[in-house]
């Protein structure tokens, strides 16, 4: 709750922050507030609250998993304000504004980790998103980022319609908004068919938001047209509240009655890694790559909830973690080589390995990572997962998933194969900011550190 009021302060003072004439403390500010945030977040730690639990409401409870799943959130938002200090310095630009959106738009994602009640989830959801739309088309003077944001804010309209639609047929079966309630609800001899209808929208509101296939259709031209540093806040923050919203929805509201509703996860498991993956292949450029490349991760956290066991919430919450270091140093690389190139095909890329070894190292490692190679956060990430599925059972699922992992090492190595196997045109040393360093060697580190000592992580949350 503490994060929650911190960070609706901290965005509203930003604002204030932006009617100064030095703009140069606008940064420094948004990255000393979320970093104070991060640290009242780990306060709680040892204390579980139930917010309005004295009310009978059970709004919001913060516990370990929901201070985990924060921690990794306000990471994330604090590594895409270190990458925008060249992006601010833009004309057009309006930095007071972006990172008071970010802020704003992380405490939809604390609200949707932390949920005990449906009110509350669609409150964190429609927070999270409008920012969203806002930040998709932020440059108003291309085309491609207004496209971008028209699409996410009707196809995100209409999803918010079908979650506010299943939260309305829920309460109508139970009577109430509660989680517990609807658990108690399902744990009846005879389930009311409103009760299932509910969650198939609640479902679909959701699965759209952590782009699962069939609802993904707006990921591509969204991540390409919107600017890259908002494209990695979207990719990482957005998904991680999701299935963490997903996890709590199901694991604590739906858990009597998972037979039904794993059968059809396990279907969209499977569409979305096959979808992401295969796709991913034909793309030429590395946005619409990495979003496709989003796509499958989706399917493969999906595979987590089916299982639903011991293993479910450490796997989501340690492949959350890890898909976030890795992706957000895809898009730092891409960012800064964007920037020198004012394009987005994988040609930009070539030789780098000799002009920037630094920049091609990161780019070589987030890629291996999300392509789940030893040594790597996202190999102990997948292993997790594949655990999970195992020990529940789910042979031929997890078939799916290595048969998938192993396609997609074809899309993930063509990013080191450019850096370091094609020739460059152009041998000239692109310029790195101090807060692309940073962001690089953060995420180079987790990276690492993910891969070779899972228990430092593993025994925090």
């Amino acid at each position: 709750m503490l994060s929650i009021v911190l960070l609706s302060f901290f965005g509203i003072l930003n604002l204030f922050l932006g009617f100064q004439k030095n703009k140069g403390i606008l940064l420094p500010a948004a990255f000393i507030f979320t970093a104070i945030v991060f640290a009242a977040n780990l306060l709680d730690l040892q204390t579980p609250i139930d917010i309005f639990g004295a009310y009978n409401m059970g709004m919001l409870t913060i516990d370990r998993t929901t201070i985990g799943f924060t921690a990794i959130i306000l990471v994330a938002n604090l590594l895409v304000i270190l990458l925008a200090d060249k992006y601010i310095q833009k004309e057009h630009a309006q930095p007071a504004e972006y990172f008071s959106i970010l802020m704003l738009s992380t405490v939809g994602a604390i609200m949707m980790v932390s949920y005990d009640h449906l009110l509350m989830l669609f409150l964190g959801v429609e927070t999270l998103s409008i920012p969203m739309y806002v930040l998709a088309g932020a440059e108003k003077r291309n085309l491609r980022s207004n496209e971008a944001a028209l699409k996410y804010f009707l196809m995100g309209a209409f999803a918010t319609g079908f979650l506010l639609f299943g939260v309305a047929l829920v309460y109508g079966a139970t009577g109430n908004f509660t989680l517990a309630a609807i658990h108690e609800a399902c744990t009846q001899p005879e389930i009311s068919p409103l009760l299932m209808m509910g969650l198939g929208f609640l479902l679909i509101g959701m699965l759209f938001k952590v782009s699962a296939a069939p609802f993904h259709f707006w990921t591509p031209d969204v991540y390409q047209g919107a600017p890259t540093l908002f494209t990695a806040f979207m990719s990482t923050v957005v998904k991680t509240a999701g299935f963490a919203a997903i996890f709590r929805l199901l694991s604590t509201g739906f858990g009597a009655i998972s037979p039904t509703w794993a059968i059809i996860l396990s279907a969209v498991a499977v569409l979305t890694l096959l979808i992401g993956n295969l796709i991913a292949i034909t793309q030429t450029s590395f946005k619409r790559t990495m979003a496709y490349s989003s796509i499958s991760h989706a399917g493969y956290m999906l595979i987590a909830i089916v299982a639903m066991n011991n293993f479910t919430q450490e796997a989501i919450l340690y492949y959350a973690a890890a898909y976030t270091f890795a992706t957000i140093a895809a898009f730092a690389v891409q960012h800064v080589v964007e920037q020198h190139h004012n394009r987005d095909d994988f040609e930009i890329f070539n030789g780098i390995g000799k002009t920037n070894p630094f920049l091609a190292l990161v780019g070589t490692v987030s890629m291996l990572s999300l392509a789940g190679i030893p040594l790597t956060g996202g190999f102990i990430g997948k292993l997790l997962i594949f655990v999970s599925a195992y020990n529940s059972g789910l042979t031929w699922l997890l078939i799916v998933a290595v048969l998938m992992s192993t396609v997609s090492l074809y899309y993930y190595l063509r990013l080191p194969i450019a850096m370091y196997l094609k020739k460059t045109v152009n041998q000239e040393t692109i310029e790195v900011s101090l807060g692309a360093k940073l962001v690089l060697w953060i995420c180079l580190i987790g990276t690492i550190v993910l891969g070779l000592l899972p228990n430092l992580f593993t025994g925090l949350f």
